[in-house]
This record gives C-alpha cells, sequence and structure tokens, in this order.
C-alpha cells in the first residue's frame, strides 16, 4: 500500500511569513528607539543659559633691537715673495781703436794751433796797447793845441766861444776775439764784420754780426764787440751817439 504524503500549501508559506514580520518589527522597534534616543540626547544637552564666552587672550610683543654681529676678520694670506729677477747681461759695446801716431797728430796740430792764438793775442795786446798810447800823445796833442788856440783867441775876442766844434771818435780799448777750439780743429779761417752804435759815453750798442760771418765766429766777434771803449764824438760841446760804426775780425792761422 502506498502512502501518499500531500504537502499542503499554506503550511509551507506560513513560516516564511511569520519570519518576515519578525524581522520587519525588529527594524521598526529599533528605529523607534533610536530616535526616542537622539531625543533623549537632545532634551538633556539643551540649556537655556547663554554660554560662557571666554575673554580673548592678548599676545603682547616687544621689538629689540640687537647689535649687529662682528664682520668675520679674515684671516691674512701669506703672499708669496716673487723671485728676485735674474741679472741681466748688459753688452758691452767694443771700444774704438785709435792709432796713437794719428791721435799724436792730432794733438800735436792742436797745441800748435793753441800756441799760435796765445801769439797772436800777445801780439794783438802789444799793439793794442801801443795803438792806446798813440791815442794818448794824440789826445794830449789834441788838447795842448786847443788851449793853445784859446789861448791866442781870447784878447782879440774874449767873449766869443767856438760855434761848432766837431771831434771824431777814437777808439781807445780793443781787444781780439778769441779763436773757436771748434774751428782750430777744423782749420776753418774766415772775416767776421759786426756793426754798432757808440753812445756818448763811448759804449757799444746794440752789436749785430752782417751777412758773411761763419757761425762759429759770431759769438765771439760780438763778445769782442761789447769790450771796445772810444772816446765820444763831441760836437757844439756835447757828446753825442755815433750809428752804423762797423769793425771786421779778421780770423787766420798762422
Amino acid at each position: 500500500m502506498t502512502a501518499m504524503i500531500m504537502h499542503s500549501p499554506m503550511l509551507l508559506i506560513a513560516p516564511r511569513d511569520t519570519a518576515g514580520f519578525w524581522r520587519s518589527s525588529l527594524a521598526a522597534s529599533l528605529a523607534v528607539a533610536l530616535h526616542v534616543g537622539v531625543l533623549a540626547v537632545l532634551m538633556l544637552g539643551w540649556s537655556t543659559e547663554k554660554p560662557v564666552v571666554e575673554a580673548p587672550r592678548v599676545m603682547h610683543t616687544q621689538l629689540v633691537m640687537l647689535p649687529p654681529a662682528p664682520a668675520p676678520v679674515p684671516e691674512p694670506v701669506a703672499v708669496a715673495a716673487p723671485p728676485p729677477p735674474e741679472p741681466v747681461a748688459v753688452p758691452v759695446p767694443p771700444k774704438p781703436v785709435v792709432d796713437p801716431q794719428i791721435q799724436a797728430q792730432k794733438l800735436e796740430k792742436a797745441a800748435l794751433a793753441r800756441k799760435r792764438v796765445e801769439e797772436k793775442k800777445v801780439e794783438q795786446q802789444q799793439e793794442r796797447l801801443a795803438s792806446e798810447q798813440r791815442n794818448r800823445e794824440l789826445e794830449q796833442q789834441r788838447l795842448s793845441q786847443e788851449r793853445l788856440a784859446a789861448e791866442r783867441a781870447r784878447p782879440a775876442a774874449p767873449a766869443a766861444a767856438p760855434a761848432f766844434d766837431s771831434r771824431q771818435y777814437q777808439p781807445l780799448v780793443k781787444e781780439a776775439p778769441d779763436y773757436p777750439e771748434r774751428a782750430l780743429d777744423k782749420n776753418i779761417e774766415g772775416d767776421c764784420s759786426v756793426e754798432y752804435t757808440v753812445n756818448p759815453q763811448g759804449r757799444v750798442e746794440n752789436p749785430k754780426v752782417l751777412d758773411g760771418c761763419h757761425p762759429l765766429f759770431m759769438r765771439p766777434s760780438l763778445a769782442a764787440a761789447n769790450t771796445f771803449r772810444y772816446q765820444p764824438r763831441i760836437v757844439e760841446g756835447k757828446a753825442v751817439a755815433v750809428p752804423a760804426v762797423r769793425n771786421t775780425f779778421h780770423y787766420r792761422i798762422q
């Protein structure tokens, strides 16, 4: 005999509906409990008193100027001394070779020329002294003649004076110039003319060298002309200047 067990559909569905109900109830209970808890917390934490406000805290600051830090002193650096320069050898120029015979001849010629110049100076000095002596004698003769003529003319016209007196100037001192050594060494000869003015005191003024004078003879000629002394020219009883006086110096090696 076969037993047939038939399951009723109501019996199968009933357990499923009960589980869902309990789950829904549990969820609703939890939600209600959560809301009640939140409401209780809000009610307990609410207070009608105003919250105490704390006073703001103030921070006081003060500016302090600190002295500047001293600058670091650099340490002295030892500088190495430069090495001494090496001595440079200066080449010594060779001395010119001079022939002793030629040198002796030159010295002999120079000594001979100087001797001739000295002899010429002595001769010129003697001539100058003789010329001065002659000039003094002539001057004395002239003065004596003028004195005699004045004495002779005095009785005829005692108050009359000569209307015109013309006395020529005469050289009193003339020195020969020095012969230039360079001209002696080169055996140079020549003439040099100098023009000047003789002032009322008998001295030379404004001497100048004329054309044709060798350059080596200019300076000694001017120096010699400045030493000349003259007897001044007398016109109407007064000393006057004499312009354009010329003197020629002759330079000769004998």
